[in-house]
């Protein structure tokens, strides 16, 4: 039987994730999972395995929530996009056993840096003008260029199946910077991408047992009752103010990588 304080903590923990995962529209495992190593002495793939518990409702509340204020809809362009991201982090992940995964993350906190500098440089011009920065561009955007959005979920899949998280960290600033959507749009195409990829991850853990179901559920219990309170604060703070928050959260990401990974944390 699971001690009562730990499953009180995760169900804080999980609140704190739960408003940052529907403010930022990410699951929240990126910090989920060094929090369970280090605070709660899970090994690496166990802990894995309990942030998805956490991070599948917290990942389908929270788009559910975007879509009913908007953008994110179940558009041709948002399918193609999950079913891709779904398709590339099944094959990702398996290809993924034979690396060395803390080059890996190493390599992608990299990446990280790199985007949230381009997007604080971005949100530094002010706020963004034109039909994408509103609210409804996002599902205008899709139809038009519905054919090349599947390249998002190929990379937003890639990361979910080598790393285990931060599809949502990749697809969003793509879909901003490359695309043309608004902020709060990609977060919500980047929500509908990533919920299918974290299920099926999920199902993989769970069959291999390496999830801690009470830890899971609790975490999963705090982040669902904060998850609308963070998109209601996505949808009133300024679409320049929101890729600036976004872009200061991938570089602090990527500092919490690099801490990790090279054993300073």
């Amino acid at each position: 039987m699971e001690p009562v304080f730990p499953l009180l903590a995760a169900l804080g923990i999980g609140a704190v994730l739960g408003f940052f995962g529907g403010l930022f529209g990410i699951g929240g495992g990126i910090i989920a999972i060094p929090v369970l190593v280090l605070g709660f002495g899970m090994d690496q793939a166990l802990a894995q395995g309990t942030a998805l518990a956490m991070m599948v409702p917290n990942l389908v509340m929270a788009w559910w929530r975007y879509w009913r204020r908007g953008p994110g809809g179940l558009g041709r362009g948002t399918l193609l996009v999950a079913l891709a991201g779904t398709l590339t982090t099944y094959g990702a992940a398996q290809a993924a056993q034979g690396m060395n995964p803390q080059v890996l993350q190493l390599v992608f906190a990299g990446f990280l840096a790199l985007v949230g500098i381009g997007q604080w440089r971005r949100a530094g011009k002010g706020p963004e003008g034109g039909p994408e920065g509103g609210p409804q561009a996002g599902p205008d955007r899709l139809a038009s260029r519905g054919r090349l959005m599947p390249l998002v979920g190929v990379a937003g899949g890639g990361c979910m199946g080598l790393l285990g998280v931060g599809g949502g960290l990749v697809a969003t600033p793509l879909l901003t910077g490359l695309f043309g959507l608004g902020q709060r749009a990609a977060q919500g195409v980047a929500l509908a991408m990533v919920s299918p990829s974290s299920a099926a991850a999920l199902l993989s853990y769970a069959r291999a047992q390496r999830v801690d179901w009470p830890m899971g559920v609790a975490l999963a219990v705090g982040g669902v009752l904060t998850v609308s309170a963070g998109v209601a604060v996505a949808h009133a703070v300024p679409e320049h103010r929101l890729k600036a928050l976004f872009g200061l959260m991938l570089l602090a990401t990527a500092g919490l990588l690099v801490l990790e990974k090279t054993g300073l944390l």
